[in-house]
C-alpha cells in the first residue's frame, strides 16, 4: 500500500476529507460568532482570571467558544451528558426497553439514537439557561458589566441562541461521522483543542523572549510534552494478544482448520471517551451551581471546581477509571467471544471452550483494562497538579493531550482503512489471463 498522500488519488476519500475539513470550518466560523448584548472585554477578563480552572478547560474544550460567549458556547456538552444518560441506563438494565433496542439492529440503534437527540434537546435548554443565569452573575475584575441589559429578553433570545447552536453542532457531528471521516463529536473537539496549541506555543516563546521563564526551562517542558505523547501513542495502540487455535477438519478429501491465531484486547478500549464522559459529568455540578451561585451550596462546589484540591483530582480520576470499565462491559462480551470461538472451532490453548474461555477473556480483560485506566488517569491528572504546584506558563493538559492522540490515531486508522480497502478493489475487479487486463465480468 502506498503512503496516505494516496488519497488524493480516491475519489470517495477524498470527498470526505475535504468534507470533514468544510464541516470543521463551519464550526470554527460558528464559534467566532458571539452573542449580542455580551461585553466581549468583560468575559475575556473573566476566562482569564479562570485559566487553571474547570470552566478554563471546558473553554478549551469548546475551542474558546466559551470565553467569547458564542453561539456554540456549549458545544457538544450536551450531546455527551445525553449519551452518557442513555448508555448507563442500557449498560445498567434499569430500562428493560433500551436493552431491547440496542439489540434490534440499525433500526433499535435509530430509535436510541432519537432518544439520544431529545434528551440533548432537554439537556441544553436547561445548560444553556444556567449559562446564561452565570454569564450575566459572574463577578468581573473591575466590576465590568458582562451584560449591557439582562432583561427577559436577553434570557430568551440568549437560551434559544444557545440551544440552537448546540443542536446543528450535533447534528454537524453526526454529518461528519456518516458522511465524513472520523468521529464527527470526537473531531470536534479535537478542532476545539487543537485550535489554542498555537497561542500556546506563542505565549511560551513570548516568556521565553522576555526571560520570564529560562531557555532550559522551556526545553524541559518541551521534552516532557514529547515524552507524553510517546507513552499515550503506545498505551493507546498497545494490544494483550490472546492466543487461538483451530482445531482441524475433514471436509470431503480436504482438511481445514489447524491454523494459529490471537484475539486482539486493546489496553484502552475506550480511547478518549471515557475521557470526555468524565469531563462532561464533572461540569454538571457546575451548571447546577449557576442556577443559585450566591448561596452557599453554589459557591462551595464553584469553589471546588474552580481551584481544584485532591478530592477533585482524585473524583475525576475516579470517573475516568469507572468509564473505562463501563465502556468495555457496554462494548466487549466475553461469554459472546468464547460461543464464537467455540462455533467456529477455535480454542484458547489450556483453556477448555464455553464457560471457563469466558471466564479467562474476562480475567484478562479486568487486569489490562485497570492498567490502562490507570495510565489515562495519571496522564490526565498529574499535568494539571504539576501545573498547580510549579506554576507551568501554559496550560498544559494531560486531557487536552489525550484527546488529541487518541482523536488523531482513531482518524488515522480510518483513513488507513479506507486506502486498504479501496486498493484491495482494484485486486478484485482486475485480473490478468495471457498477458491482457481485463475487468471482473468482461469475456476473456
Amino acid at each position: 500500500m502506498a503512503g496516505f498522500g494516496d488519497f488524493l488519488d480516491v475519489p470517495d476519500l477524498r470527498r470526505r476529507i475535504l468534507y470533514t475539513l468544510g464541516a470543521l470550518a463551519v464550526f470554527r466560523v460558528g464559534a467566532s460568532i458571539p452573542i449580542p448584548g455580551v461585553n466581549a472585554d468583560a468575559i475575556k477578563a473573566i476566562f482569564n482570571a479562570q485559566s487553571g480552572s474547570l470552566l478554563g478547560f471546558l473553554n478549551t474544550f469548546s475551542g474558546g467558544a466559551l470565553g467569547r460567549f458564542s453561539i456554540f458556547s456549549m458545544g457538544v456538552m450536551p450531546y455527551i451528558n445525553a449519551s452518557i444518560i442513555i448508555s448507563l441506563l442500557q449498560g445498567a438494565h434499569v430500562a428493560p426497553a433500551l436493552d431491547r433496542l440496542a439489540k434490534e439492529g440499525e433500526l433499535g440503534r435509530r430509535k436510541l439514537n432519537n432518544y439520544t437527540r431529545y434528551l440533548t434537546l432537554a439537556l441544553a435548554v436547561f445548560q444553556s439557561f444556567g449559562l446564561t443565569l452565570a454569564i450575566t452573575k459572574m463577578p468581573t475584575p473591575g466590576n465590568i458589566p458582562v451584560v449591557t441589559n439582562p432583561n427577559w429578553m436577553f434570557y430568551c433570545v440568549t437560551v434559544l441562541t444557545l440551544t440552537a447552536g448546540t443542536i446543528f453542532v450535533m447534528w454537524l457531528g453526526e454529518q461528519i461521522t456518516e458522511v465524513g471521516i472520523g468521529n464527527g463529536v470526537s473531531l470536534i473537539i479535537f478542532a476545539g483543542i487543537v485550535e489554542r496549541l498555537p497561542s500556546a506555543a506563542m505565549s511560551l516563546f513570548e516568556l521565553v523572549r522576555l526571560e520570564e521563564i529560562g531557555l532550559f526551562a522551556a526545553l524541559g517542558i518541551l521534552a516532557a510534552l514529547l515524552v507524553v505523547t510517546i507513552a499515550v501513542v503506545w498505551v493507546e495502540t498497545a494490544q494483550r494478544k490472546i492466543p487461538v487455535q483451530y482445531a482441524k477438519r475433514v471436509v470431503g478429501r480436504r482438511m481445514y482448520g489447524g491454523a494459529q491465531s490471537y484475539l486482539p484486547l486493546k489496553v484502552d478500549q475506550s480511547g478518549v471517551i471515557a475521557v470526555i464522559f468524565a469531563v462532561s459529568l464533572m461540569a454538571v455540578p457546575m451548571t447546577v451551581a449557576q442556577f443559585a451561585p450566591q448561596s452557599a451550596f453554589g459557591a462551595k462546589v464553584l469553589d471546588f471546581m474552580n481551584h481544584g484540591s485532591w478530592i477533585y483530582d482524585t473524583l475525576y480520576a475516579a470517573l475516568i477509571i469507572f468509564f473505562c470499565y463501563f465502556y468495555n462491559s457496554v462494548s466487549i462480551n466475553p461469554d459472546d467471544l468464547a460461543d464464537n470461538l467455540k462455533k467456529s472451532g477455535g480454542f484458547i490453548p489450556g483453556i477448555r471452550p464455553g464457560a471457563p474461555t469466558a471466564k479467562y477473556i474476562e480475567w484478562i480483560l479486568e487486569r489490562i483494562t485497570l492498567g490502562g485506566a490507570s495510565f489515562v488517569a495519571l496522564i490526565s491528572v498529574l499535568p494539571d497538579v504539576l501545573r498547580r504546584k510549579f506554576d507551568v506558563p501554559f496550560f498544559f493538559g494531560g486531557t487536552s493531550l489525550l484527546i488529541v492522540v487518541g482523536v488523531a490515531l482513531d482518524t488515522m486508522g480510518q483513513v488507513e482503512a479506507h486506502l486498504i480497502m479501496r486498493h484491495y478493489q482494484g485486486f478484485l475487479r482486475k485480473g490478468r489471463i495471457e498477458g491482457r487486463w481485463f475487468n471482473i465480468g468482461e469475456s476473456a
